[in-house]
């Protein structure tokens, strides 16, 4: 309640004392506008046709995170304009490597317990539904490119949000990425926010459960933008920690911070593309690490005792076992998006002016370090094993 308060307290100033005020006030208004307005859309022959095609290649290429992810990729290396497409592909990148987390060497050595089923169905059913929203406008928006029509008023035929229409509206008009992908960034939070975070479904059962809090003791809630060094060809990582995952406002923020690590230096930019383009996503760690990761299976339960990979140097052949996202996981069959439209108060518009903040920054030594934690825990956990055997 607070932080709704002092985000509207933020947009009135932006309204009547903020440098680009009348832009905010015309956004807004036509925002207001959106949120009281009818759903209904009446549509010609063509346009019936139009969306039955977005329908149905949408469907086609949600079937899971790897066809998922390759699309974004697809879609934003032919509309470059449209930043949080590529975004959407590095965040659903990371996305896959979580989801295969939970069967890799790690942990499945620190948290032999985990409700792995839970877990993974939290974070393929966040990927889905996101998927499912927000691809249906990327293609409508290429329609609207490719036709030279503006068909934003098909919009809620997808069940897309009225926060959006305005936005997309806009964004023919004026080729603002960063207002687009702020909007986007906002409209998918609050999107999963009642279906996935706030979802008796899955707050007992994922989110306040250990398991998951050990997500960020383990150093896995990171999110990393991979690319090669230029003169050693070594991986290098950019990103972010993921904090505070169960709160709204957080999400939305460490969204921008991303947006703005991803695209605010050309050559880091250029840099994680060139890896997005050139290196497959399997959902294995290896995809960015092969000297570190393995995804070849152990050939049988994992050995008794640890061999570090990061507090010191490994034996040789020595790799950490993170699967294929195929090998991990079938594919999932999912009940429809639960109905609704998140966009019923204006607390969460301020996001669309405020700034991102975050350079892009070196994170490799801040994932080493969190290895070096992981591994920590795994040689302690081992060590108070042996000594409680004489006592069992």
């Amino acid at each position: 309640m607070l932080q709704s308060l002092m985000n509207r307290a933020k947009l009135i100033w932006l309204m009547t004392a903020g440098r680009d005020r009348k832009k905010v006030l015309h956004l807004v208004s036509a925002l207001t506008k959106s949120a009281k307005g009818e759903t209904s859309v009446s549509m010609s022959a063509d346009e019936r046709a139009v969306v039955e095609e977005i329908v149905e290649t949408t469907h086609d290429h949600n079937r899971n995170n790897l066809t998922r992810t390759a699309a974004y990729l697809r879609f934003y290396r032919r509309w470059p304009e449209v930043h949080w497409a590529f975004l959407a592909h590095m965040v659903s990148r990371n996305g896959g490597f979580s989801m295969t987390d939970v069967k890799g060497e790690w942990f499945t050595r620190v948290a032999t317990g985990a409700q792995r089923d839970h877990f993974f169905a939290f974070l393929e059913r966040a990927n889905w539904l996101i998927f499912g929203d927000a691809y249906p406008q990327l293609l409508l928006y290429e329609k609207c490119e490719t036709l030279g029509r503006d068909l934003t008023h098909l919009l809620p035929a997808f069940g897309v949000s009225r926060f959006m229409p305005p936005i997309w509206k806009a964004f023919l008009q004026t080729k603002d990425s960063s207002l687009l992908t702020h909007a986007l960034i906002i409209n998918e939070q609050n999107f999963i926010e009642s279906r996935i975070i706030a979802s008796p479904n899955y707050d007992d059962e994922v989110i306040f459960t250990l398991e998951f809090q050990m997500q960020a003791v383990l150093g896995l809630n990171q999110v990393l933008f991979p690319y090669r060094d230029t003169t050693t060809s070594a991986c290098r990582l950019a990103g972010a920690t993921v904090s505070q995952f169960a709160s709204l406002q957080a999400r939305i923020g460490t969204g921008k911070r991303l947006y703005s690590i991803l695209f605010r230096d050309p050559s880091i930019h250029a840099a994680i593309l060139d890896f997005a383009a050139r290196t497959e996503h399997t959902g294995s760690r290896r995809d960015y690490w092969p000297d570190v990761f393995t995804d070849e299976p152990p050939g049988g339960a994992l050995a008794e005792h640890y061999s570090p990979c990061f507090l010191q140097a490994p034996r040789p052949g020595r790799q950490i076992y993170s699967p294929r996202l195929r090998d991990a996981w079938a594919d999932v069959e999912h009940p429809a998006a639960e109905r609704g439209d998140w966009f019923v108060d204006m607390s969460s518009i301020v996001h669309l002016f405020t700034p991102d903040t975050a350079l892009p920054v070196d994170f490799t030594s801040e994932y080493t370090d969190a290895g070096k934690t992981v591994e920590h825990i795994i040689l302690a956990k081992e060590k108070l094993a042996s000594l409680a055997k004489p006592f069992v």
